[in-house]
């Protein structure tokens, strides 16, 4: 039986929603029913090309489901099981995972080079980032299915999938934020505000969320921001403003645009951390000096997936979820059904709202 998906047929061509056939789950494979599927910024980047995947492929990576069926060998769940997909899964034997770094396997998206599904006349279809939840069905590695633990929404649950693992991540394994520490979050988007909430829950003394919509204000203070910058060639002046000409000791760029990432670095004091979350493109070139570097003694990283080990981080979320630390609803500004990607990839590129998520 055919179920509807979000096919990108081309890079750079508009998403097309058909009809595609799913195959049995083999051994190994899980299928799943999805409940809801976020529409990420990554999706964003796969569409027009800032990151390469093999085409056609159906797209989505941020999702939670039932699951309906399992082939041979897999244990960890059963038909009814409610689950999250984990698009990054690591295969625990390339040199990432031997040092515990599973956020950065070698091998995690080996599978989106497979062939996932097929439309009616027969075209290969290939899973974006190894989960393909643009879809009303899809089938899986069991190593892309995560139990989802009980007390969270599974709507909701899509979002643990990516924007709340990287939020979350960014500020507890990557900054390592600790209590009392100020912390400048550069993009109020779905990661963004997973950011705000993990920073209020790390403790930080002062949020500040930076962004180019005055419009997001509100949003940003609901996630725990307790100052909000519009962003302009003087928001580094404006946070050091705030933290007693200091700067703060964190700050977390989830934009991915050169501009901005230079406004984080320039926004944190000298010792501190700053952590980029956002994917940009190659041609965003980003430049220091020699001696700046040397004098601010700052912290420049990156940060995969939010440094994360969703095996190990979905159930602490979860109950960062039940104890009513962290309010996964919080994050999503628009329900949407399929035929809707494209208007919400345009108000991602316009910096509106927050997430967009896809409900079944």
């Amino acid at each position: 039986m055919a179920v509807r998906a979000a096919v990108l047929p081309a890079i750079g061509a508009p998403l097309e929603i058909t009809g595609i056939e799913l195959p049995d789950p083999g051994p190994g494979r899980v299928r799943v029913r999805l409940a809801a599927a976020g529409v990420c910024h990554s999706d964003l980047s796969l569409s027009d090309g800032t990151m390469r995947v093999p085409v056609p492929a159906v797209l989505g990576h941020e999702g939670a489901g039932t699951v309906v069926a399992v082939g041979e060998g897999v244990t960890h769940v059963s038909p009814g099981s409610p689950v999250v997909l984990n698009w990054a899964p690591s295969c625990g034997g390339c040199h990432a995972c031997a040092l515990g770094e599973v956020w950065l396997c070698a091998n995690a998206l080996n599978g989106a080079a497979d062939v996932h599904a097929r439309t009616a006349d027969g075209t290969d279809l290939h899973p974006g980032l190894n989960v393909a939840a643009f879809a009303e069905e899809t089938v899986v590695a069991a190593s892309c299915v995560l139990p989802l633990p009980d007390g969270v929404p599974l709507v909701d649950a899509a979002l643990l999938g990516c924007a709340v693992l990287t939020g979350y991540g960014a500020v507890h394994h990557s900054a390592r934020v600790r209590s009392g520490e100020t912390v400048a979050v550069f993009g109020v988007g779905g990661v963004g505000l997973a950011t705000l909430q993990s920073a209020r829950i790390a403790g930080a003394s002062r949020i500040i969320a930076v962004d180019v919509s005055p419009g997001k204000e509100e949003l940003a203070r609901a996630a725990g921001a307790t100052d909000f910058v519009l962003a302009s060639d003087h928001t580094p002046r404006e946070i050091r403003g705030l933290t007693g000409k200091q700067g703060v000791d964190v700050a977390v760029e989830c934009v991915g645009r050169a501009v901005s990432i230079r406004a984080a670095w320039e926004s944190t004091r000298r010792g501190g951390r700053t952590t980029v979350v956002g994917i940009g493109g190659k041609d965003q070139q980003v430049t220091f000096n020699a001696l700046e570097l040397f004098h601010w003694g700052r912290t420049l990283s990156g940060c995969v997936y939010g440094n994360s080990d969703p095996a190990r981080d979905v159930p602490l979320l979860a109950e960062h979820v039940r104890e009513g630390r962290l309010d996964l609803s919080l994050l999503v500004t628009d329900r949407i059904t399929l035929e809707e990607i494209p208007t919400a990839f345009a108000n991602m590129l316009a910096g509106k709202g927050g997430r967009a998520v896809v409900v079944f």
